[in-house]
């Protein structure tokens, strides 16, 4: 984006003309032999002194506290931040103070990447710390980073807390925000949590098209782009079920992807138009068996991050010790809004939402409607994990009709939070049933449901040849990690969530400005 510099920028541009005067590289060869972290140093230094006489680290400089022919400084590795002690003769052993004097005094900044020598010590008030031998520029950097203080506890005011800016500059959010650094670690354990449970399991991880001719496997909204090549229309996926439910008809059986999703809906607090979902489909398995397994997944990452099952969200606290409670939608329904909508068709159910106050529109079918009581009047009533079962068959285009209740399919959404974490089916292996259900989706579609399912044909081949008894089910991994790291957005738990750009064209006349 073009701007003009601030006075800041101008003077650490002169610093940087001022080095290279001084023959020294503000931006050197990328090899720096580090041997030691800024967390091993505090964690290990006290009960093994001896293993800390040589130490070399690199850093960012956060803070400067100069003292004359000394000064201490915190400096930020990917670790931890640990200070160090900067001495005038040590670094200058000869005449020459000039890498003291000139280099440290005046043309280092704060946010500079430094690497130092030297050795580990404690300082008088009990301070673990490094005593500095030698130091290098490692890159100069040109912008100031915003300044976070911390009190003698380590507590942080003044933190930079704007949105517009953490989400816009994760690489500034990063820096200075180290809790921030922490929640997309412990994004990063959830996901390993998952993938030892699958593949202890005797699951295999594979990959589906991002690219599809046609978007299927949910009801949404996709975007569109074109392959100039074939030159044919192509959709960014919206799911990857139906690719990942031809591998179980060819002999998988049981599969998995963490697929990247885009939907080209609204966007907030949970919503982004691009996501991860982990899906799996087990052969001859149905959704009781996948309710059991959800149970233990869920109960397994929350040990696995937090050594315990019941996890803090926001002033609640969330219980992921198995068994979780089971309700059925219409139950559901007729709990939080005294109307027992089992036996309505469309019309009755319109009134229904009329005299709930529910905005509504002529292309919503029984489906929505449904969809709409439940996610506007219930919803947000299941905090504890939840399972809502047995839905409707219209709700559901590619699932399996109960073994036992009419006009049901075999389904479940696990409500965690007042939120929708994840989706399971008995899955739909009758190829027949399956054209009626997606030729039903078209009529939906000609009614103006731009969010119904479109005919894949390739898929009800694949149906054709025979799919065995399966259950499939799809978590929403970034709400997920929402849930487990305690945080309020979705844009917390995405290092680059997705805004309006702030790039504006520049001209030749202004660039030479």
């Amino acid at each position: 984006m073009f701007q003009e510099l601030s006075e800041q920028e101008i003077l650490r541009r002169e610093k940087l003309e001022e080095l290279r005067k001084l023959g020294i590289d503000p931006y050197p060869a990328a090899e720096f032999k580090v041997n030691v972290t800024a967390e091993d140093i505090k964690e290990n230094y006290e009960r093994d002194k001896l293993n800390y006489k040589d130490i070399s680290i690199a850093g960012r400089i956060m803070s400067v506290r100069d003292m004359g022919k000394a000064a201490f400084a915190l400096i930020q590795d990917s670790t931890e931040r640990i200070q160090i002690y900067v001495r005038r003769d040590d670094i200058c052993a000869g005449e020459d103070k000039t890498l003291y004097d000139v280099v440290w005094k005046k043309l280092i900044d704060l946010g500079d990447i430094i690497g130092v020598e030297g050795y580990v010590f404690t300082t008088k008030t009990g301070e673990i710390s490094i005593h500095v031998t030698s130091f290098k520029l490692l890159s100069k950097s040109l912008k100031p980073l915003p300044v976070v203080k911390t009190d003698a506890e380590g507590n942080a005011f003044d933190e930079v807390s704007d949105p517009e800016f953490r989400y816009r500059q994760r690489y500034v959010d990063l820096i200075i925000n180290p809790k921030v650094k922490k929640t997309f670690e412990q994004r990063s354990k959830i996901i390993s949590s998952i993938r030892d449970f699958l593949n202890n399991n005797g699951a295999l991880e594979v990959d589906t098209p991002v690219l599809q001719t046609i978007p299927g496997g949910a009801a949404a909204r996709p975007f569109l782009t074109h392959h100039n090549a074939l030159d044919i229309p192509l959709y960014l996926r919206i799911a990857n079920e139906l690719y990942l439910k031809r591998l179980i008809v060819g002999g998988f059986d049981w599969v998995y992807e963490f697929s990247r999703n885009f939907r080209n809906e609204g966007m907030d607090r949970t919503h982004n138009p691009e996501f991860t979902v982990l899906e799996f489909y087990v052969a001859y398995r149905d959704y009781f068996w996948m309710m059991n397994t959800t149970e233990k997944l869920l109960e397994k990452i929350a040990l696995d991050l937090h050594g315990t099952a019941e996890i803090p969200v926001g002033d609640k606290l969330i219980n992921f010790t198995p068994p979780f409670k089971r309700v059925t939608i219409y139950d559901a329904i007729k709990e939080h809004t005294g109307i027992d909508v089992s036996n309505m068709d469309e019309t009755q159910l319109r009134e229904v939402c009329k005299k709930l106050h529910l905005e509504i529109d002529n292309s919503m079918g029984k489906a929505k409607l449904i969809d709409t009581i439940f996610g506007e009047k219930c919803e947000s009533n299941y905090i504890q994990p939840t399972f809502i079962t047995d839905y409707p068959v219209e709700m559901s285009p590619l699932t399996k009709k109960h073994r036992d209740k009419q006009g049901l399919v075999e389904r479940f959404e696990l409500m965690i939070n007042g939120k929708e974490i994840a989706n399971a089916y008995s899955e739909l292996n009758d190829p027949i049933d399956q054209r009626e259900r997606f030729e039903e989706q078209v009529r939906l579609m000609e009614r103006g449901d731009d969010e119904a399912m479109f005919i894949d044909y390739d898929f009800l081949r694949a149906l054709e040849y025979g799919m065995p008894p399966t259950s499939g089910i799809g978590f929403g991994i970034d709400r997920l990690c929402m849930l487990l790291t305690n945080q309020p957005s979705i844009q917390d738990v995405l290092l680059f969530p997705q805004m309006r750009p702030e790039v504006q064209t520049v001209t030749s006349e202004e660039l030479e400005k």
